[in-house]
């Protein structure tokens, strides 16, 4: 583990320095107040500090008081180090956010002792860190697919709505449906249905690009927002996705099956809101479906009318893909 030591003595810093080294401690050394205050601001800053109260430019107590007004994590683990007459201040010191206070000459099996204490916080804190970003998980990321929720997909909209009726830039929505999903379910089982959740979303995930958006809105629909797209930019991209997901089958445990998606294109324009946009976008979901499946339909903005009704025909027949089994046609509601 790596551990600051600010100490303006060579000699005590060399002793500490020789000591912590010994027990299997990585050093970093400052030579006064402001320098340590520097080191403990970088990105792979040392998560212990021992800090001399007394130093020049800043004392051990301001360096202390700057590390917890920044309130950033990982957490520091500060150790003050105090001579005699300073002891009876060690209260300004605590109150200051040190962790502990260790009086020279300090006896080095006391100083061992609470640098494990130290440790044992740091680990602690680590381990909640990392339940916390779990949780974070959890609420933000579907379980399956790992795309994000309804939710925090609703919520990237939102943003992106915003960002482009500031800045006067397209903006493209995608609502996209597996195609008689339900009979995939009913026919080969929900382990079946999941792998296939699972397969697409992957697959459509990769063909957006690093800072599109890509959600599962419920079900077997996925929302996709795409910046800076208008509807014929956002029409490659769902022809691109639609194409991603049924050109080779999906391989289950029991069967290979082949998908085709329906995807309706809703783009931005004048005051739409993210909510009339997805209300848009899955209107034109409903015409894709109604029109015959694996296809893409758009509601143009405003300012696109020009284009409405355009549709595209399907690369491949309904329901069949290059190889694979076929999905049985029932007439389910989506």
């Amino acid at each position: 583990m790596r551990i600051l030591v600010a100490e303006d003595s060579l000699l005590q810093q060399r002793i500490l320095v020789e000591s912590l080294r010994e027990w299997g401690y990585e050093v970093v050394v400052a030579n006064d107040g402001e320098q340590a205050w520097r080191i403990l601001q970088e990105e792979n800053a040392p998560p212990l500090a021992l800090l001399d109260w007394i130093m020049p430019e800043k004392d051990g107590v301001q360096v202390c008081r700057e590390v917890r007004k920044r309130g950033a994590e990982p957490y520091v683990y500060v150790i003050l180090l105090t001579s005699l007459e300073e002891k009876a201040r060690t209260v300004e010191g605590l109150e200051a956010g040190a962790d502990d206070y260790l009086t020279k000459p300090f006896d080095p099996h006391e100083l061992r002792a609470r640098l494990h204490v130290g440790e044992r916080v740091l680990e602690i804190q680590r381990e909640m860190i990392a339940a916390r970003e779990e949780l974070r998980l959890q609420a933000t990321q579907d379980a399956l697919t790992g795309l994000l929720n309804r939710r925090p997909i609703l919520e990237v909209l939102e943003r992106e709505v915003t960002r482009s009726q500031r800045l006067g830039v397209p903006l493209a929505v995608l609502m996209i449906d597996i195609d008689h999903f339900k009979a995939v379910n009913d026919t080969y089982g929900h382990q079946a249905g999941d792998a296939v959740l699972k397969g697409v979303a992957e697959r459509v995930n990769s063909t957006v690009r690093p800072y599109d958006a890509m959600g599962r809105y419920g079900g077997e629909e996925f929302l996709a927002i795409l910046p800076g797209c208008d509807a014929l930019h956002g029409q490659v991209v769902a022809e691109r996705l639609r194409h991603a997901a049924s050109h080779e089958a999906i391989l289950t445990d029991a069967v290979e099956i082949s998908v085709t998606l329906s995807v309706g294109l809703a783009s931005s324009g004048g005051d739409r809101s993210g909510e009339q946009l997805v209300h848009a976008a899955d209107r034109a979901l409903y015409e894709a479906k109604r029109n015959g499946r694996n296809r893409v339909e758009i509601v143009p903005s405003p300012s696109e009318q020009s284009n409405t009704g355009r549709r595209f025909e399907p690369a491949l027949d309904q329901g069949k893909s290059e190889r694979g089994t076929p999905i049985a046609t029932p007439e389910p509601s989506r």
